[in-house]
């Protein structure tokens, strides 16, 4: 049944603010979980034994899956209508999350992401549209001001919030209750959008197009599959193929939605929205930015914990400062891109940049003896950096963007940002861990003078601590190039009878090692954050000028 443009202005009239504060809540839990995920990877490993190609599968693959459903969901929400969708998708979200904190194995862990990623990507699309259904036009600016800053906030709570809930450890849950919380948010979201969201739909009612929908699922999944699986399967021919052949099917998708558009048969996408500039260059700039942004988290996350070793919490709670700086930059935004148009996102990616600069300065400097405190510089640049740019950013690309199209453009625009954020993860994976596996060799070379010596303090004579040293080397250089680095390499176990100093001694050689390799990794990871961010804001340059006065009315969704 179609909902009367009354019903939906009686309730916009009664408490508007009061839907999007249901909305703006369901959608910082699904963004959230993009990032909380990553201060759980330790613990997910030691649990369940997962690999780190699964780990980053749970992170890639809830963003690839939430990518691909977000114009297909915004189509389902114009034809079955909006509040419907986005019930279903946190329905499926929070089953889903019940899921992932039930899981026994990376397999069904890896599966259930990518099933709440798909709920996601079934909420997220109705959330804009129902925002603009609800919101008078004189304050549709803010809300979506309070929805750019959300998006920002739970981005990065999230380690934060990942590291709280671990640490607490309620009922011996570990990592679980990082995914188990969703469960009583998810059935109060359900419960607030059945009693006040206002029912909409498209007043034509598309048909959904489901060979084009298929087409740009099978793509999407052919690109980032193979780039976050490559290096744990050794790189075999059959990855490169799926890389060549995600080519034709995205291309074939283009083709079909241009022949779409041109014959008016509703395509998934309406073609004609990349005749606006400034729409066609958001997109790029999203894409790039975004590709930046949870690729940090995976990496920042992996060295606090694994490279030096700290816990949850801590690494968590270092980030602080980050989410502090967003949170006020955010509250700004709005009053910076009145008075600077385009500038603001130029603004917001170049402090990104130079915070990543200065994170990697501080990095070095400060070597394997790294504090919290030490941060905090770079975190506060990068967090008003982030600030800046996400929440005028829907306004901004959108400024050109009228009547039915709208709709549409925001889908595509919210697909460039998870198909960016997947992307971000899996390449940056492989930089990582190959710098962590190219250095090996002579960060436990650097380690075998001190090792050589305290083996002689425990007693083992010169040609046993020769043997033992080397044996040490290969041993470091095979874990770190293993796709599961926890896993102790065939013949790198201590021999029986060997004095416990001596043991102790490779031990610490080992940790020390693993310090300095991390530390050289990160370094040279946080320049690719840093010439991801420096493009972005190049490429903000080749935004059009927005006319100011049109920033505060974001383009209405036409219901009936």
């Amino acid at each position: 049944m179609i909902a009367a443009p009354t019903a939906v202005q009686s309730r916009a009239e009664r408490h508007p603010f009061l839907v999007v504060a249901i909305v703006l809540t369901s959608v910082f839990v699904q963004l959230l979980d993009v990032s909380i995920v990553n201060v759980a990877i330790p613990s997910i490993q030691r649990d369940i034994g997962a690999s780190f190609a699964a780990v980053q599968l749970v992170i890639a693959g809830y963003q690839l899956a939430f990518a691909c459903l977000l114009i297909t969901g915004g189509r389902l929400g114009d034809i079955f209508g909006r509040k419907r969708l986005f019930m279903i998708g946190m329905a499926t979200f929070t089953i889903a999350s019940a899921l992932c904190g039930l899981a026994q194995g990376e397999t069904t862990l890896v599966l259930a992401r990518i099933l709440q990623g798909a709920g996601s990507g079934l909420m997220f699309p109705q959330a804009l549209a129902i925002i603009q259904v609800t919101v008078p036009p004189k304050d549709r600016g803010k809300a979506f001001g309070l929805l750019g800053a959300t998006i920002g906030i739970a981005t990065i709570l999230g380690p934060l919030l990942g590291g709280v809930l671990i640490t607490l450890d309620l009922f011996g849950s570990d990592w679980r209750l990082i995914f188990l919380v969703n469960i009583p948010i998810g059935l109060l979201a359900m419960v607030a959008a059945a009693l006040e969201l206002p029912e909409s739909r498209s007043p034509d009612a598309p048909r959904l197009d489901v060979p084009g929908a298929l087409l740009v699922t099978a793509g999407l999944f052919l690109l980032v599959y193979p780039l976050t699986e490559g290096r744990e399967k050794g790189w075999p021919a059959w990855i490169y193929l799926m890389l060549v052949a995600s080519v034709p099917v995205l291309v074939g998708f283009v083709l079909l939605q241009r022949r779409k558009t041109a014959t008016g048969r509703s395509p998934l996408i309406v073609m004609t929205l990349f005749r606006n500039k400034s729409f066609r260059v958001g997109l790029v700039v999203s894409l790039v930015f975004f590709a930046g942004v949870p690729a940090y988290f995976f990496t920042i996350s992996l060295y606090l914990q694994i490279g030096l070793g700290w816990t949850p919490l801590h690494a968590g709670l270092t980030g602080l400062p980050f989410a502090i700086a967003s949170g006020i930059a955010s509250q700004r935004s709005d009053a910076l891109a009145q008075r600077l148009g385009t500038g603001v996102l130029r603004l917001g990616a170049g402090l990104l940049a130079a915070g990543m600069a200065l994170i990697s300065v501080t990095l070095h400097a400060a070597g394997t003896d790294l504090h919290s405190w030490e941060l905090i510089p770079g975190l506060l640049v990068s967090g008003f950096g982030l600030g800046c740019f996400i929440p005028p950013l829907t306004n901004l690309v959108l400024a050109g963007i009228q009547g039915r199209e709208a709709g549409s453009a925001s889908g595509v625009l919210s697909t460039s940002q998870q198909v960016g954020g997947a992307l971000g993860v899996a390449l940056i994976g492989i930089a990582l861990f190959g710098f962590l596996g190219g250095n090996a060799a002579s960060a436990a070379r650097d380690e075998a003078g001190a090792l050589k010596a305290g083996l002689g303090r425990a007693g083992l004579s010169a040609p046993l601590s020769e043997a033992a040293v080397q044996q040490f080397e290969r041993c470091f250089v095979a874990r770190t190039k293993s796709p599961d680095p926890s896993a102790t390499p065939e013949g790198c176990t201590t021999p029986k009878g060997a004095p416990k100093a001596a043991g102790e001694a490779v031990a610490q050689a080992a940790e020390q090692a693993r310090r300095e390799n991390f530390l050289h990794a990160m370094e040279r990871t946080l320049l690719f954050e840093v010439g991801l961010f420096g493009l972005a804001a190049l490429l903000v340059g080749l935004l059009p000028r927005v006319d100011r006065g049109r920033l505060g009315h974001a383009p209405a969704v036409e219901t009936v």
